[in-house]
């Protein structure tokens, strides 16, 4: 997930699409996915995908005791029917005497008097989204009443996002400078501008979270989790995770591979591939996801980009002609800090609706007001959602973290933007819309304080028990191959398809995902490795 528009999630779910999209809204570029990393040394030798993640040693280090027998002090928390912990883990796990994070946790007990199975962990991705905003706002709430009936449903921040000791970088003010840096530079001076816009995120985040920046990776996040099914008392762990959550609970499965309990990696991530590639993928998905939109918009009579004559190619073309138009004339969004709708926030604001057909109506309605009536606001609030900015002009700290750890976990794509120019061509023939900002917004790791310690690698986890990995056919953010490769990877892998649009696919509708999925939780058979469900 990047720090400016590619696909990220968005901030205060309250209805079961917007908690979707709040779980699911992935950055692409920048954010793509993080891979192995930590301090540790966890990849065999080797580089690319020939590393494989290792499993770490049974036995509990007698360093780690201390944090493998806390107790967690449960108290209730601001949401009714919760409760929350604060739980310690170290700092760097290379060095458990150099200091501790402290994580925020939140559970909902059981509301069953069936057998109870346990914990189950629940993470919506990211990096950088709050897993107890998720569990608080919909997996708490909204997970089908047989799971909640049995499971505590538990959530923990990642260390550096929300109420984990947060990473911070840029304030209010700043960050909307930043959200609307031209991504789609004409010249030397805008392409400047670009660099020097990324230089200063970087630079902030490095002034303000220099103790956490080398300590955010997906390894340490995965490991903190073995502390907490250890303080829950479970002996297994049990875990639904999408979008980034599926790279999070692939690597605890890596690394802990006798503890993996009942396990669900929904919209998966392939670690395999190294960050460019994978934002070429990202792109390309996009502009599957944006395809499908098209054919959409022109089956409406409000589609104010073409009719039922229109192809989709053409469609993509009035869009690009209307983010030009924009690039050159920005145009009143009623924002109350003044803030007008340019090519940057539009972008991202359409990004944002790709990852849920049931938003397709809601941008349909945001690009007739901006296109026909010269009002920005409609898409100015979907790329809001996506940076989770408030009305006030708060950010949370959603795209700060999702930078810390992304370029912490895997090099950057590219190293300045004379890489940049010579892989458009290639951005641009995987998404004739989006193609360009994608490239350049996948730059702003290069100028990260802190070096990648990740790589990216396979994850075989040996010895794990059935792990269920949820592919859907025209996801933007997780396309379907990663799924599929992943699959392959894990050596109890078991490939979920959905045969369809948007990103994720559990609690989505299909009543043959849910009933494959809920029958597993609650103590079933994993699904046929191969089934394919609408």
């Amino acid at each position: 997930m990047h720090t400016r528009p590619s696909l990220r999630r968005t901030r205060g779910a309250r209805t079961r699409t917007t908690a979707r999209l709040t779980a699911a809204l992935f950055t692409a570029a920048t954010l793509l996915v993080s891979a192995c990393s930590s301090g540790s040394s966890t990849t065999s030798a080797g580089g690319g995908a020939d590393a494989v993640l290792a499993a770490l040693p049974r036995a509990t280090p007698s360093t780690l005791s201390a944090y493998y027998s806390q107790r967690l002090h449960w108290r209730g928390c601001s949401v009714s029917g919760f409760q929350c912990a604060t739980m310690k883990a170290p700092l760097d796990y290379a060095d458990p005497g150099a200091g501790d994070v402290r994580l925020a946790v939140a559970r909902k007990l059981a509301t069953g008097k069936g057998k109870p199975l346990g914990s189950l962990l629940v993470n919506p991705g990211g990096p950088g989204g709050s897993a107890v905003g998720y569990l608080q706002s919909y997996a708490g709430i909204g997970y089908p009443a047989d799971v909640r009936a049995h499971y505590d449903m538990v959530a923990v921040d990642p260390r550096g996002v929300a109420g984990s000791e947060p990473v911070e970088c840029l304030d209010g003010r700043r960050m909307d400078t930043y959200a609307q840096t031209d991504l789609t530079p004409d010249d030397q001076q805008e392409r400047n501008a670009l660099v020097t816009a990324d230089r200063k995120f970087a630079e902030s985040c490095g002034a303000h979270s220099a103790r956490l920046l080398r300590h955010v990776s997906t390894v340490e996040a995965a490991r903190d989790m073995d502390i907490l099914r250890a303080a829950l008392g479970d002996p297994k762990l049990n875990y639904v995770g999408a979008s980034y959550g599926t790279f999070l609970g692939a690597t605890y499965a890596g690394l802990f591979p006798d503890r993996v309990g009942r396990m669900v990696l929904d919209g998966a991530m392939d670690p395999s591939l190294d960050a460019r590639q994978m934002n070429l993928d990202q792109t390309a998905g996009f502009e599957t996801a944006f395809q499908a939109f098209a054919k959409d918009c022109v089956r409406h009579s409000d589609c104010p980009l073409g009719s039922r004559s229109t192809t989709p190619v053409q469609v993509g073309d009035h869009l690009r002609a209307f983010f030009r138009k924009l690039d050159a004339h920005p145009i009143p969004a009623g924002d109350a800090d003044g803030r007008k709708l340019g090519e940057a926030l539009a972008t991202t604001g359409v990004i944002a609706a790709m990852y849920d057909q049931g938003t397709w109506e809601q941008l349909r309605e945001a690009l007739t007001s901006a296109m026909k009536q010269n009002d920005g606001a409609g898409l100015l609030a979907l790329s809001d959602s996506y940076y989770e900015r408030d009305a006030s002009g708060h950010y949370s700290n959603l795209m700060m973290a999702n930078a810390a750890v992304n370029c912490l976990d895997l090099p950057s794509a590219f190293t300045g933007p004379e890489q940049v120019e010579k892989a458009l061509p290639t951005f641009e023939k995987a998404s004739p819309v989006f193609g360009d900002a994608l490239a350049w917004a996948s730059l702003n790791c290069a100028y990260w304080p802190v070096k990648a310690t990740g790589e990216p690698h396979r994850i075989e986890a040996k010895g794990a028990a059935p792990i269920v990995v949820v592919g859907t056919t025209r996801d933007p953010a997780t396309p379907y191959h990663w799924a599929q490769s992943l699959a392959r990877q894990l050596s109890s892998g078991r490939l979920l398809t959905y045969v369809g649009d948007g990103h994720t696919a559990y609690g989505r509708g299909s009543t043959c995902i849910d009933t494959a999925i809920n029958t597993y939780l609650l103590g079933g058979p994993p699904p046929i490795g191969g089934k394919r469900c609408s």
